[in-house]
């Protein structure tokens, strides 16, 4: 079939035809895709938002089984660390340097389940052999933070999640259930990421974390887009065929 624009002759085919309109398609739908996650990640965003901005939580009863809907919620807790049982979360950068989170176990007053309170991080010196002293001063204490998942890497390397022997305990990935069982009481799947004025913390810089932001998933649709209107142009130019009748 052949379509007369001015001097410019369109002579679509069968094949070139099918394939332009199916590339379109997918092409199209990516964009779009992508335009939907922005939308869905800047709701998340702002609800992550209007947590974190709420009063504090007193947990003043049992610690919440499930903190997936409090995610970032500033939350006050008392109790007591357990000062001679920390962890050192390894593979931590910050500001191109290499260090440890410092998770230490907080036994609630009211609650049978430890909780682990992320305490800031500490840089790592240049023997890896010789840890950071991380000793705390005194052990009964009100603690300001917000809850949280705990950190997460990438690529999970087999015996990642399985802490050393020593005190503080070296571990490359918090697993609360592995974690519990070399403490020898019940954990919460979360962290309390202390709350920067909290005294004996380390460096905090808590963000609200996502892997792409939604301006990242505008830039893809963009991308997509562009795609499709390049693909267009390229159909055009083989399939015009321009000379003076």
């Amino acid at each position: 079939m052949t379509i007369k624009i001015g001097l410019c002759k369109l002579r679509l085919t069968l094949i070139p035809s099918i394939a332009y309109v199916l590339l379109m398609v997918l092409l199209i739908s990516l964009g779009n895709w992508q335009l939907s996650r922005s939308s869905e990640k800047a709701a998340y965003l702002a609800e992550q938002e209007k947590q974190s901005q709420l009063p504090p939580l007193s947990l003043t009863s049992e610690l919440p089984a499930d903190a997936a809907s409090i995610r970032y919620r500033a939350v006050e807790l008392t109790g007591r660390y357990d000062t001679k049982r920390q962890f050192l979360l390894d593979n931590q950068i910050r500001h191109g340097k290499a260090g440890y989170f410092v998770m230490t176990p907080l036994l609630p007053k009211n609650s049978n389940t430890a909780v682990l309170v992320n305490r800031g991080w500490i840089e790592a010196g240049t023997d890896r052999q010789t840890l950071p002293d991380i000793t705390l001063q005194k052990s009964n204490v009100t603690v300001k933070g917000r809850i949280n998942t705990f950190p997460d890497v990438g690529y999970h390397l087999e015996g990642s999640e399985i802490p050393t022997d020593t005190w503080p305990s070296l571990v490359q990935l918090i697993d609360s259930n592995v974690v519990a069982e070399k403490l020898g009481y019940p954990l919460a799947d979360y962290q309390i990421e202390l709350h920067q004025a909290g005294g004996e913390g380390y460096l905090r810089e808590w963000r609200i974390a996502t892997v792409i932001p939604p301006e990242k998933h505008v830039a893809y649709a963009v991308q997509w887009y562009g795609l499709a209107l390049t693909l267009t142009a390229l159909f055009i130019w083989y399939a015009c065929k321009t000379k003076h009748e």
